[in-house]
């Protein structure tokens, strides 16, 4: 049909047929999916910059002379420990508005919380005020998380949905080698003094995040969100229009519209009552799992990422001001992860891809705790085993927020985003660094190695979870994989 949206007779709220799913699936990748990339992508460059920052400046800032009195330890703990849980904070908060208010009015919101925190961070002169600001801008980064992966997979074309959002969150370390690369400069006393270099770090991301928020600005609100909210008419201009702009800029004619549409009766604001019931009553099986799929690598990343340094210079005498080049390293190999598997989770499957990948990390982890347990690696080869442990696990993690972003409905999209994240990341981000760095401060190799062991374990046995209950969710509409809850059933048919 011509037009979407085709009102029927109904009691209470009028049904409204839309085909704007099965509009926007079939586009062909183009100029106007790039710049969605762009503008929504790359948040995940600006989480990588900061968690590596300030793992690597966590020496320079409890140096004398630093200009803020704070230790290592409360840096690579504490600090790191409230910076995710504002992040889980965050998540929840703006994933609960982004259901209700829209995709685009919160990761326009969320990028502004994140600016201002960290501009603010570099002007810390105490351990409790660059406490309250590293908090506060992980509230803004998790408040990303949800709007942002809500809206790119309701924007994106089912047939490229997996290996899209897999090069988006892992985005997370090209940042993470920018990160790297700027504290090496950063960290030299020659070129910046010793309470200067460090304030200027949290500038980059400051800088960096206002180039996206003037991009940003030009990315639509997803029209499957204003469907499902009565507003059918600016759904079918935005989808309009992007059609207008494709077929301008590739030449060629649409592709005909294969999904059949669907009819959507609109309702008021989902509670957490109906949320809490899709979760546990509906979907039981699809919670465990994503709650298996971010638990496992919450702890992994969350740990090694804030602990790698201390592993370095503790056990291989790496000064401080060289960590930077073999994080670079560690960082490139999680980027290549994700792009080089990506397109796999969408031709092989979900389940196999993100089981083997979950599953081989861990086994490649398990042997690098034997190996770094028997003395048999030095900085260069234990930065070799991490690269090919977290080439995997890069790609894993990153489809786990694939993942709980397209197995449930609509309407509560970027809420149970939010939940999965916050209580994953609450469960492995906060007790991660915190176990982590107290077994690597003891200086003991056994201790270290069973921090390893414990994230390989939870790493293999979320892989476990999703090769038995893994959801086929490969090259299918988002409505056809969790039907909206706004959703009117076709009648059945008698016969």
């Amino acid at each position: 049909m011509s037009a979407t949206q085709r009102r029927t007779a109904g009691s209470g709220p009028v049904p409204v047929e839309t085909d704007v799913p099965g509009r926007l699936d079939r586009l062909p990748w183009s100029p106007w999916h790039w710049r969605i990339l762009i503008g929504l992508g790359t948040v995940w460059i600006l989480d990588g910059l900061e968690v590596t920052v300030v793992g690597n400046l966590a020496a320079r800032l409890a140096e004398p002379g630093s200009g803020i009195a704070i230790s290592t330890a409360q840096v690579t703990t504490v600090a790191a420990a409230l910076y995710v849980a504002g992040a889980c904070c965050g998540a929840l908060f703006f994933g609960w508005l982004t259901d209700r208010l829209g995709r685009k009015k919160l990761f326009m919101i969320t990028l502004a919380v994140y600016l201002a925190a960290t501009a603010v961070t570099a002007l810390s002169w105490t351990a409790w005020f660059f406490f309250l600001c590293r908090f506060f801008t992980g509230f803004g980064i998790g408040g990303e998380y949800a709007a942002i992966n809500s809206a790119i997979d309701e924007l994106i074309p089912a047939r490229l949905r997996g290996r899209i959002d897999l090069i988006v969150n892992g985005s997370f370390w090209i940042g993470a080698a920018l990160g790297a690369f700027a504290s090496i400069a950063l960290l030299n006393t020659s070129l910046f003094a010793t309470d200067v270099g460090w304030r200027l770090a949290f500038g980059i991301g400051v800088v960096l995040g206002l180039v996206i928020l003037l991009v940003r600005r030009h990315v639509p609100e997803s029209p499957r969100w204003l469907f499902t909210h009565g507003r059918g008419e600016q759904a079918e201009e935005i989808v309009a229009e992007a059609e207008r702009i494709v077929e301008r800029e590739t030449g060629k004619p649409l592709p005909p519209v294969d999904e059949p549409p669907i009819k959507i009766r609109e309702r008021g604001p989902i509670g957490f009552v109906t949320i809490a019931r899709t979760l546990v009553t509906t979907y039981p099986r699809r919670t465990v799992l994503g709650l298996s799929l971010f638990i496992g690598q919450s702890f992994l990343y969350n740990s090694v990422t804030f602990g790698y340094a201390a592993i370095l210079t503790g056990f291989f005498d790496v000064p401080a001001g060289r960590t930077g080049y073999y994080f670079a390293v560690i960082a490139v190999g999680n980027f290549l992860g994700p792009l080089l598997l990506g397109h796999l989770f969408d031709s092989v499957g979900r389940r196999p891809m993100i089981a083997g990948t979950y599953i081989g990390s861990g086994v490649l982890l398990f042997v690098t705790a034997w190996l770094f347990q028997r003395g048999s690696l030095d900085a260069t080869t234990m930065t070799a085993c991490w690269t090919a442990v977290l080439f995997l696990a890069s790609a894993g993690a990153s489809a786990a927020y694939l993942t709980v972003s397209e197995i449930f409905p609509l309407e509560t999209r970027a809420m149970c985003i939010a939940f999965f994240y916050a209580v994953g990341t609450a469960a492995g981000g906060i007790s991660g660094p915190l176990l982590f760095n107290g077994l690597v401060s003891s200086g003991e190799v056994g201790d270290a190695s069973l921090a390893f062991c414990i994230g390989a374990g939870l790493m293999a046995a979320a892989g476990l979870v999703e090769a038995a209950i893994g959801v086929k969710a490969e090259r299918r509409s988002l409505e056809s994989i969790a039907a909206p809850l706004s959703q009117v059933p076709e009648p059945a048919v008698k016969g």
